[in-house]
């Protein structure tokens, strides 16, 4: 017996090397979801690891060279997340506890089947939503009676400041959206109240004298809170109390109302959707960004807030410089979400040869604001450019003075 086993302990440490010596003569490298660069540097794996999570995440590999320092994680997937499935939809967060370098943003995929409601509720930070498949009802009510009642279609926005009640409804047969809020602990108690619960919890003797109804009235509300629930899409007409919101006041932002941005570059499309166009939305400002093939997001930093990025269609990549020296490189595909910290420098490359990389970035300001490192180049003396990044003199005199914003593929 003891014979057996040494033989089979021979044997295994036999092919384990054997698969070792297989990997390093078959050349590998990043391409091949190991940590080898070609040029005499790394090994390959032998141990555990998620082989298809290597090979989406070359960058954490080791692929750039320029990466250095420590920088925490600045990326999650909406795929590593707990989904919630409800009757009626579902819904999966990015929140601190999953993403903890994302302090001022929360996000959220939620899908509504028809006629399901996000059941009433408000909250003590505010919400901004972005419809990207179906059609949904959006209702609120403000602190002087006056209420929003609007249909949403895709790529339209909505916005609701901290402590309106309101609701969703799905009118298509499959509606979903993402969900910001700008706190990143948007799961904290205290943040999120529901009707039905305040309902439940109240006696009801103090509801039938509040609403001046029978307590029998209030004997089925649902406890605890459905969260979202099955219902039948029977639109009712809304009169009375302030009148509808319009104009500036609107808690809506159709996208075919608004151009989009010009963007120099020519590299993609580009939307911003902050005060500037969507006047209520005083906590959020967000651009919508589509980077056509092998383009990129030229290098720049925002000076007003960090960003938060939700990730839609594509794939690509982003380096982000957090000062001191240290950056580190990250790739990014449909369904991740990211921060990039207050300040720090950074740009997004899209990575397919093919296919569009759409993405939504988020602020927790009235502004979306950026500095373009080449801008501020060409707007600086020329020879102190040129000095300090020991460049030839004609070459700083020949930077583009424009924000480039988008860069087609060179």
């Amino acid at each position: 017996m003891k014979l057996l086993q040494v033989s089979s302990a021979l044997l295994a440490a036999s092919c384990a090397s054997a698969t070792a010596i297989e990997r390093r003569q078959s050349g590998g490298g990043f391409e091949d979801g190991q940590p080898i660069d070609g040029n005499g540097k790394g090994a390959p794996i032998s141990g555990g690891t998620n082989h298809q999570i290597d090979l989406q995440n070359p960058d954490n590999l080791g692929q750039q060279s320029t990466d250095n320092g420590v920088v925490p994680n600045l990326k999650w997937s909406f795929s590593d997340s707990k989904t919630r499935i409800l009757n009626g939809g579902w819904v999966r967060e990015s929140v601190i506890t999953d993403l903890p370098s994302s302090h001022d943003i929360a996000g959220a995929q939620q899908h509504l089947t028809k006629g399901s409601i996000r059941e009433l509720h408000w909250h003590r930070v505010a919400e901004w939503g972005y419809l990207y498949k179906g059609s949904i009802l959006v209702t609120a009510v403000n602190e002087e009676g006056q209420f929003e009642l609007a249909t949403i279609e895709e790529g339209d926005i909505w916005y609701f400041p901290k402590g309106i009640a309101h609701t969703v409804q799905g009118l298509d047969d499959d509606n979903e959206f993402l969900l910001i809020f700008d706190d990143g602990n948007f799961d904290a108690v205290g943040t999120t109240f529901n009707v039905d619960d305040w309902i439940t919890h109240t006696p009801k003797s103090v509801l039938a004298k509040n609403f001046g109804l029978p307590e029998s009235v209030f004997a089925n509300v649902p406890s605890p809170n459905p969260y979202i629930l099955n219902a039948t899409s029977d639109p009712h007409d809304v009169t009375g109390g302030g009148g509808q919101l319009k104009g500036n006041a609107s808690f809506v932002y159709h996208a075919k109302d608004h151009p989009l941005e010009d963007v120099p570059g020519g590299g993609g499309t580009l939307r911003i959707v902050d005060t500037t166009t969507f006047p209520v939305a005083k906590t959020i400002a967000a651009s919508v960004v589509s980077l056509s093939p092998g383009g990129l997001r030229e290098l720049h930093w925002h000076p007003n807030a960090e960003e938060w990025l939700y990730f839609h269609k594509g794939e690509g990549r982003a380096t982000v410089f957090i000062g001191n020296a240290a950056a580190r490189t990250f790739d990014f595909r449909a369904g991740d979400t990211g921060v990039f910290p207050d300040n720090s420098g950074h740009y997004i490359e899209n990575t397919s040869e093919t296919e569009d990389l759409v993405w939504i970035e988020i602020y927790k300001s009235d502004r979306v604001e950026d500095i373009s490192l080449t801008q501020w180049l060409a707007l600086t003396p020329s020879d102190v450019v040129a000095n300090t990044l020991k460049i030839p003199l004609d070459v700083a005199e020949g930077l583009v003075k424009e924000k480039q914003r988008l860069i087609k593929n060179r």
